[in-house]
């Protein structure tokens, strides 16, 4: 069956020529042969071994295929296995597999083609943590059975809260005593223990039965039962300004550690009037989790009436996924007495003198020291101006009275308590300031000192103050004027004796007195006209070039004036501007929004209808970013967004305003207020060729509008709709998610869906398809005569046939005929339940010579169960 084509040299050949022949396999049966070829080389002999096979495939495939570590989060992952043909014919395969991990194994037979390859997908759900561990059997054509073996390891998302200095888990975190007003913080590291990136959200439990808020645990139960009123107190104090968390969502990779900075800044509540004194020690316990955004998204939907369904953020956060963090500390008031105090009156100082006063500063507080500072005062100095007294100490300052002028003075000294607080601004960093002040009353007097006036001899010229006889001048009479007298007054007004020709003069110019003569020769103002009492004539006015002003310094005066003109003008402007920030930041909140209260604004008139309007708007969740939430603030929302439940959104944003809150990239926190569920859609029992739907709900807790797209691509599914809606502001809406199949068996399968086209999330569609099927009240019937009838006429009872499935199921009975016959009939012979009806069928039997009282009926389900149903006749 080999072929040898060759042209025998008849010379030898040349070195660097060849010969080339050619050898053919024509094979006539399926069988590998072999023969030689034998080649002569002068004296030499060269066997050539000659091989013929039959055409056949080589099937090779992956021994083991391992998914990794993977995230319990309900989501279908899928792995590819390949199986190569090597061979020159094709080759098949099939796939058997009797576990029950494996969710889709496609396609479980085939044919792979020469020098092809085939892909074999395999389907797992990470609906349960669990470890996996299959195999498959894979028949393959021409070599037997090989074994391919699956592994998973499916573990929960968790994550922890670990101690910075040691990196064990951490369950509490201790402040230890604050001051009121004042703040403390510490660090914790966030870990990702899992592999994959999460999402994650702080949320503070101040709704929590083992916390609490402004107690002292110190004190007896009697008399912690005594003081109810603060339960009411406390009970509308929004406690995320208590603690501070930075960040407060974020984003972790696998396996990634992140420090996450807590604030404590503790506030006083106030008590009853019967409190104790150890009451102003107040103590809190609250608890702050950590917990992942995806787990919060819809696994927490609780059932209200009318088929409506809202997320409960009040859940205590079941599953593993979370982290619970015990927060404590205490505040304390500042405890800070001066002896003498808090009046101080100095002893009467003149000017220029001081007068002090030794004040003892104690702290009374057990537990923290204290950092004072005295602010700069008039009249007054400190000695030292600022320091610190460690617990249960005291410290000498010196309180001087140094006055400048004559007078009493009453100060109202302020002293600042120093210590750590957060700036919400940038909470990275502790800064130093004022929390606290204590105000001191300093009483002062400085007396005028006694003059004594020396009289001397008059020398002949009476000066311009003298007394009576003029003898005697006081030497010190006070500073003189620094001008000499002169009497001007406006000529327009002093029409007396005034010249007939210039008596209507209307000019602005000034009448001269006559005894102006000590000033008339002074320098004048260039720009005045003077008059003569009398006459009105124009009087000259004198100019001194030796003490009057050049054009160029009036000029140059000119310029000074408005140069500090300007000046001060602008210190003015910078003033009231800072006083501004000062008031913008006292009302910048958000009930004055930055505007003081009854500055100029008129009231608006308020009826019912504004009132009830006012009651049904939302609460928006806290935006300071900072601050965690709370499940107080979550539930509140949750109850305002469940009643604003609406349909016929649109499919894609239209308006600007859509399309601009549609195009943001959300945080964790928002989408932590964003609610789609249920995460897991369980269809229960549906039979084949019939359609149930469930509905997956869409709440928006957030003031923006946001676009949902589901991406299905299951034919099971294709009925949904619809895949797209664009969810207003605080809105509650709903998508029906359609199911039919015509296939037997568990259906397992997810589906995605995005947030914004940015943010992927998904949802597990479980459910398991059955055919239909009917169900009897009763498999044995014993019929009775009935009542009033004679015993020999009627039988009669009932059966009831149940359909618990979602389609309707068609019967016929069929009786079950013996040698005797059956005397029994059955009414309605055939018919069609309703789904999750029942209908209600009568068995008669008619007695008779030799009836038999005994028979059976099989009630015959159309594509469905058989039911057999056996009676029998008690005469």
């Amino acid at each position: 069956q080999f072929k040898l084509t060759v042209e025998n040299p008849e010379k030898p050949v040349a070195p660097g020529l060849q010969v080339t022949a050619f050898v053919d396999y024509y094979p006539q049966r399926e069988e590998n042969l072999q023969d030689r070829l034998l080649l002569l080389i002068e004296d030499g002999t060269v066997d050539i071994p000659l091989l013929g096979f039959v055409p056949s495939c080589r099937l090779e495939m992956e021994s083991e295929i391992s998914f990794g570590a993977v995230i319990a989060n309900s989501k279908i992952i899928s792995k590819e296995i390949s199986i190569a043909n090597h061979g020159s014919r094709a080759g098949s395969f099939q796939i058997s597999y009797e576990g029950a991990d494996l969710l889709n194994i496609a396609p479980t037979r085939g044919v792979v083609e020469p020098k092809a390859v085939k892909m074999i997908q395999v389907d797992i759900c990470t609906d349960v943590p669990r470890v996996v561990q299959e195999m498959l059997k894979v028949e393959l054509e021409g070599q037997g059975c090989a074994e391919v073996r699956i592994t998973a390891a499916v573990v929960q998302q968790v994550l922890r809260v670990l101690d910075v200095s040691c990196g064990r888990a951490l369950d509490r975190l201790h402040f230890g005593p604050v001051y009121f007003g004042s703040s403390k913080t510490e660090q914790i590291q966030l870990y990702n223990e899992s592999p994959e990136s999460v999402d994650w959200i702080a949320v503070l439990e101040d709704s929590a039965v083992t916390g609490e808020m402004g107690t002292d645990l110190q004190r007896s139960a009697g008399a912690a039962l005594q003081d109810l009123s603060l339960e009411n107190v406390t009970g509308d104090v929004d406690l995320s300004t208590l603690i501070l968390c930075l960040p407060s969502h974020g984003t972790l990779l696998p396996y990634e550690k992140s420090l996450v900075t807590l604030g404590f800044s503790p506030q006083r509540f106030p008590r009853g009037s019967g409190a104790p004194a150890s009451s102003l020690k107040q103590e809190y316990v609250l608890f702050l989790r950590f917990e992942t955004v995806e787990q919060s998204r819809g696994s927490c939907l609780r059932p209200l009436r009318d088929d409506v369904t809202v997320s409960s953020h009040r859940q205590e956060g079941d599953g593993p996924a979370h982290a619970a963090l015990a927060v404590t500390g205490a505040g304390l008031p500042v405890s800070l007495t001066f002896d003498p105090g808090p009046v101080i009156k100095f002893t009467d100082c003149f000017s220029g003198e001081q007068t002090q006063v030794v004040c003892t500063l104690s702290n009374e507080s057990h537990s923290l020291p204290v950092t004072f500072s005295f602010r700069q005062t008039a009249h007054f100095a400190f000695s030292p101006e600022k320091g610190k007294i460690e617990r249960r100490s005291a410290k000498a300052v010196t309180l001087s009275f140094c006055p400048r002028q004559i007078g009493v003075f009453r100060v109202k000294q302020i002293v600042d308590i120093i210590g750590a607080a957060l700036d919400r601004s940038s909470p990275q960093v502790l800064k130093t300031k004022s929390f606290h002040q204590i105000r001191l009353s300093l009483i002062g007097t400085c007396p005028s000192k006694p003059r004594r006036v020396v009289f001397r001899v008059n020398p002949g010229i009476t000066p311009v103050v003298s007394n009576a006889t003029g003898q005697f001048v006081a030497d010190d009479a006070g500073p003189s004027a620094g001008t000499a007298p002169v009497a001007l007054l406006k000529s327009a007004r002093a029409p007396v004796h005034a010249h007939r020709l210039n008596r209507t003069c209307e000019d602005d110019a000034l009448t001269a007195f006559p005894n102006d003569r000590a000033a008339s020769i002074r320098p004048g103002e260039r720009n005045r006209k003077y008059r003569t009492i009398f006459t009105k004539t124009e009087r000259y006015n004198y100019i001194d070039p030796e003490f009057s002003y050049s054009d160029c310094e009036r000029l140059s005066r000119e310029a000074h004036k408005g140069h500090y003109a300007d000046f001060i003008s602008s210190l003015r402007q910078r003033r009231l501007q800072k006083a501004a920030a000062r008031q913008f930041r006292v009302y910048n909140n958000p009930v004055d929004i930055g505007i003081k209260p009854a500055a100029g604004l008129l009231s608006p008139r308020i009826s019912l209808t504004d009132l009830h309007q006012e009651k049904m708007q939302p609460k928006m969740l806290s935006s300071d970013e900072n601050c965690p939430l709370t499940t107080r603030q979550l539930a509140a929302s949750d109850s305002e967004s469940s009643v604003r439940v609406r349909s016929g959104l649109g499919v894609t944003p239209s308006s600007s305003q859509e399309k601009e809150d549609c195009s943001l990239t959300l945080t964790s926190r928002q989408l932590h207020q964003i609610v789609i569920g249920p995460s897991t859609m369980d269809f229960g029992e549906v039979c084949v060729h019939s359609t149930t739907a469930r509905k997956l709900h869409i709440i928006n807790h957030l003031p923006v509008h946001i676009w949902i797209q589901m991406e299905i691509e299951m034919e099971e599914l294709q009925q949904t709709g619809p895949l797209s809606q664009v969810v207003p502001p605080l809105t509650e809406t709903h998508i029906p998610v359609v199911f039919e199949t015509a296939q037997l068996g568990t259906f397992k399968r997810s589906f995605s869906y995005t947030i914004n086209n940015r943010h992927l999330g998904h949802v597990l569609v479980v459910a398991r398809a059955v055919p239909v099927e009917l169900e009897l009240s009763a498999k044995e019937l014993i019929l009775k005569p009935v009542p009033g009838y004679l015993a020999e006429t009627e039988f009669r009872t009932t059966v009831r046939i149940h359909n618990r499935r979602n389609h309707p199921a068609e019967f016929t009975w069929e009786p079950v005929m013996t040698e005797r016959g059956i005397m029994f009939s059955i009414q309605p012979a055939q018919g069609c339940v309703e789904a999750y009806r029942d209908l209600e069928c009568e068995v008669v039997w008619h007695p008779g010579f030799n009836s038999p009282e005994e028979g059976e009926f099989n009630l015959c389900v159309h594509k469905g169960n058989t039911v057999s149903l056996k009676c029998s006749a008690k005469v």
